[in-house]
């Protein structure tokens, strides 16, 4: 049997060495891993003229150390992960070429027990160490965005185990990143008990149906006092789309906001309220609505009603027309007088609160407006909120958007961040 031909076909990365570490064998896996023949190398001293490596002197050339702890104790020697520079043949281009590796040192004895050949055995792992090298620069970009946002950023697996939070998490929550991500670290004692059970429902049904969802939710900050926030959760899919690899949450802090809002619904209901009086004392409640609807006229935050699934102005007090001043609003369907904003996505974000009753808030968004009827969009940042409008059947009946614009605070953040 031929031995050193099976030798030669080995698949593995082979190479033997004598005890002064004169390269004598390789096999052809090895030789075409490191671009070489079995000519240019055998004969030759292993590190200082088959492989020399040009940042590693030879004493401190990690591969010398693990060959001379072979020689020593005459048992094998596993080596750490290398790094390793190897230099390219001249039809090659020349040069060096930069490579990983990792690799075992067995000793051959003879039969006094005297160190007769060394085997290396060697497996390149360059793309391995270079992708995760990738990978590593990915999170670390991931991290650095997401500490830099206003936003609560977290990911977390579909058993709902947490896996990453950002700075601004931490910093809010008062809990760490090594407590948040430890397996026993129970998550639902930030969320407000009375909103806890809808934010799981919400979370089981995104995981089931592979769907992003948003809500608004109170989360506990350092102090144990809870703010209200705008929460995202989007879920991650495998390329084929048939599993989920993580879910991404973001929280937007609606807290200011919320409040207002509640202030004018409340103000709402009051009016409602008064309307259903209206057979009993018809002058007082008629009185008592035209002083609310004079407050709304005048209120320091833009306000309109909208009536109907096509969303036809009712009510629009002078912040609001002061959006848009030269155009007409009584009696006309948003789409009609803004119709740019259709490609923007709110009128979707209308007929779904009209359909389904279900609140939409938003915070800072750019909405790009014909201002001025002549068709140059400017810029406007706007925080406002969607919100259905009911009659005594509990039937959805129009519209009601309240909001402020914040462009100004918004242009001069960006241009201090700049």
């Amino acid at each position: 049997m031929d031995f050193f031909r099976i030798f030669q076909k080995a698949p593995d990365n082979f190479v033997v060495l004598s005890p002064d570490y004169t390269v004598l064998a390789a096999t052809e896996a090895y030789l075409k891993t490191t671009l070489r023949s079995l000519d240019d190398i055998k004969g030759k001293h292993f590190l200082l003229e088959a492989y020399p490596d040009k940042d590693y002197s030879y004493e401190e050339n990690p591969v010398k150390l693990s060959l001379d702890r072979v020689v020593e104790t005459k048992q094998v020697d596993h080596m750490d992960l290398v790094r390793y520079h190897i230099a390219r043949p001249a039809h090659e281009g020349g040069g060096y070429y930069e490579s990983f590796w990792e690799a075992s040192h067995t000793p051959v004895l003879d039969d006094q027990g005297n160190l007769q050949y060394i085997i290396q055995k060697t497996e390149d792992v360059t793309e391995r160490e270079l992708a995760k090298q990738a990978q590593q620069a990915s999170e670390k970009k991931f991290n650095t965005m997401t500490d830099t946002i206003p936003q609560l950023v977290f990911t977390f697996t579909p058993q709902i185990q947490v896996t990453y939070v950002n700075s601004r998490w931490e910093k809010y929550t008062g809990i760490s990143a090594q407590q948040a991500l430890h397996p026993d670290y129970n998550w639902e004692n930030v969320v407000h008990p009375q909103d806890l059970p809808d934010v799981i429902k919400r979370l089981q049904e995104a995981i089931a149906n592979k769907k992003e969802f948003q809500m608004e939710a109170r989360f506990k900050n350092h102090e144990g006092a809870y703010r209200w926030f705008l929460c995202r959760i989007v879920p991650v899919l495998t390329k084929d789309g048939s599993a989920i690899e993580t879910i991404v949450g973001s929280c937007t802090d609606v807290h200011s906001t919320k409040l207002m809002v509640q202030e004018l619904l409340d103000s709402a209901e009051q009016m409602s309220a008064l309307a259903d009086q209206v057979t009993l004392n018809h002058k007082k409640a008629e009185s008592r609505r035209l002083t609310l609807e004079r407050l709304i006229m005048q209120a320091p935050v833009f306000f309109c009603i909208l009536n109907g699934p096509t969303h036809r102005y009712e009510l629009a007090n002078e912040k609001y027309q002061q959006l848009i001043p030269n155009k007409e609003l009584l009696g006309r369907t948003v789409i009609e007088v803004v119709p740019e904003v259709e490609e923007q996505g709110l009128i979707a974000v209308l007929d779904n609160v009209y359909n389904t009753g279900e609140t939409f808030t938003a915070n800072n968004i750019l909405v790009k407006i014909d201002k001025h009827n002549d068709g140059v969009l400017h810029d406007l940042y706007l925080s406002f909120v969607y919100q259905a409008m009911y009659d005594e059947e509990q039937k959805i009946t129009g519209i009601l958007v309240c909001g402020y614009e914040t462009t100004e605070s918004m242009l001069l953040k960006q241009s201090t961040q700049a």
